[in-house]
């Protein structure tokens, strides 16, 4: 039986040389049961709360494609802490047929997963209640509850005992400049955007050291957030302002705001950066922007709700200069966000969406499959793989005729024992034919499903289906379907933008323009990079790369 081991630990529980135990003491139990160990999957310092780890979405993954036949943990905790989790765990492995078995439970099975479900969950509501706890009565101290905030220091310290006293933080002289060059800027009415380009400008790094932009400093009306909004600044430390709730279709944590009333809220004057006039002054002028006709006319809109992909490139396009996000700018156009919004890049030029979404479309429907470059790649593309396919076809029937025959001969063998046979040397010839038959059907087990054969005239059925993309396209009726379609074409676009027109850099993976049934079929040439130019007056220019 094929097994694979998982590990677990939570940062705030464990340590690293948990994992090392873990897949010992998991390792010497496949050992003894005579398994054969296949993979071993490790999230460190990952919570059993989320299933965003790494390598459990590696673990669901590869038990899609069979990869193994039972999965061995230390508990049902390392894999998950989450009831839902579990169930859900389990019944994936399940229609695998793949089973869990853990150190602690054994063979895990329905009641387990109810039980074991519930007391996890139990014990993970009773954790975040303990730790809210520990943080409010730290806060009530005046003390940080965890986080760095800007312009402040973290004091590192120990009582008498030498335990580590936490919590403590002091004004940072330089950061503490900073934050008042931002609240005098405001209130001399500088937009947030301008003073954070300026910022950036002067190398001054912002929070984690991250580039400044507006939002940083505005943040949130709801939430009290942002540098100008902040009321650690005037000496008052505000604390349980929000919550964490997981999203149960993404597995992320979303924010929440909590009631004024649940909020808590220390004074701690030592902490004070900014004085009342300044802090009153800012806040005014904040009020007026929010209250704003033109924030009342976009709060208005519900813009949030109506969040899709709109275009065919939206956020598959980065700057060509600086590698950042090209983001909808005025309306209509992109433009490179760094540039726009922090400064840090120079390309300032913005190009409409249409004129870009049509350049991408010419390029797909007469220069991106060139007949004489792509026919004569894809005919040797398909001959390959189908040649591959009919030699692994053929190595598992002659497997299956190795297992008929070496079943034949031991029913032979036993017949010929209940018949009264008994010779020197039998024992040993049924044991020798009982192995080869088990890893003959351990082999044709582990054998990849038939693939359909690729087709012949692949490039000009690409050709065909891209030119009714364009169709789609341009019918209101069908155009988010085929915009979905067609950006799973595109992995993405570099725009070098320029005064006398564009250049882009297109790339994506030849295996999702074909669609192979399994990544085993893949050739050695598994991706493209097209470079083309449009320059006013001029025809399109078109570079085409395949890379190894």
């Amino acid at each position: 039986m094929r097994a694979a081991v998982y590990a677990r630990y939570s940062s705030d529980l464990q340590r690293d040389a948990s994992i090392e135990d873990q897949v010992r003491n998991c390792t010497a139990r496949i050992k003894t049961e005579g398994w054969t160990l296949v993979t071993t999957y490790t999230d460190r310092a990952a919570s059993g709360a989320s299933r965003l780890r790494r390598d459990y979405q590696r673990l669901l993954e590869d038990a899609g494609r069979g990869r193994f036949d039972i999965v061995v943990a230390e508990a049902l905790d390392r894999l998950s802490r989450d009831q839902e989790d579990v169930a859900a765990l389990f019944k994936q492995l399940n229609f695998a047929g793949i089973k869990i078995l853990t150190l602690a439970e054994g063979e895990i099975t329905e009641l387990h997963v109810g039980l074991k479900g519930t007391m996890n969950a139990l014990f993970l509501k009773d954790l975040a209640l303990k730790t809210h706890r520990g943080l409010e009565g730290r806060v009530r101290q005046g003390r940080s509850a965890g986080g760095r905030v800007y312009g402040y220091n973290i004091v590192r310290a120990r009582d008498a005992a030498g335990e580590p006293i936490r919590g403590g933080r002091t004004i940072d002289k330089t950061e503490a400049a900073v934050v008042r060059r931002i609240f005098d800027a405001f209130a001399k009415g500088r937009s947030p955007a301008s003073i954070a380009r300026h910022l950036n400008a002067e190398g001054i790094p912002g929070p984690e050291g991250r580039p400044w932009q507006g939002g940083t400093i505005t943040g949130h009306s709801r939430r009290r957030n942002g540098i100008l909004r902040n009321e650690i600044y005037i000496g008052r430390l505000v604390w349980n302002r929000q919550r964490f709730v997981k999203n149960p279709l993404t597995g992320k944590r979303i924010a929440r705001v909590n009631p004024e009333s649940d909020w808590i809220i220390e004074e701690v004057p030592d902490l004070r950066i900014i004085d009342n006039s300044l802090w009153t002054a800012v806040a005014d002028h904040l009020d007026r922007v929010e209250h704003s006709p033109r924030v009342q006319r976009i709060r208005a809109s519900r813009f949030w709700e109506r969040r899709r992909p709109g275009y065919l490139l939206t956020g598959l396009v980065h700057c060509g200069a600086c590698g950042g996000i090209v983001t909808s700018v005025g309306g209509d156009y992109l433009a490179c966000a760094a540039a726009r919004k922090t400064g840090t890049c120079k390309s300032r030029q913005g190009v409409p969406h249409r004129v870009l979404e049509e350049f991408i479309l010419e390029t797909l429907k007469h220069h991106l499959m060139a007949p004489e470059l792509v026919k004569e790649f894809i005919a040797e593309f398909t001959a390959e793989a189908n040649r591959q396919r009919r030699e692994l076809d053929l190595d598992v029937e002659r497997k299956r005729k190795d297992l008929a025959e070496v079943t034949r001969r031991l029913d032979g063998l036993i017949d010929a024992i209940a018949d009264g046979l008994r010779t020197s040397g039998l024992k040993q010839k049924l044991e020798k034919l009982e192995e080869t038959k088990t890893a003959l059907e351990a082999q044709l087990a582990a054998a990849p499903p038939p693939a359909p054969r690729l087709h012949p005239n692949l490039a000009e059925l690409y050709r065909r289906k891209v030119t009714e993309l364009e169709n789609a396209l341009n019918d209101p009726g069908s155009r988010d379907e085929a915009l979905t379609i067609l950006r799973g074409l595109i992995e993405r676009v570099d725009l070098h933008l320029s005064d006398d027109g564009f250049d882009i850099d297109f790339h994506g993976e030849i295996a999702n323009l074909i669609a192979l049934p399994s990544p085993s079929q893949r050739a050695d040439i598994n991706y493209f990079r097209v470079s083309a130019k449009r320059v006013a007056g001029e025809r399109n220019h078109l570079n085409l790369l395949l890379c190894a």
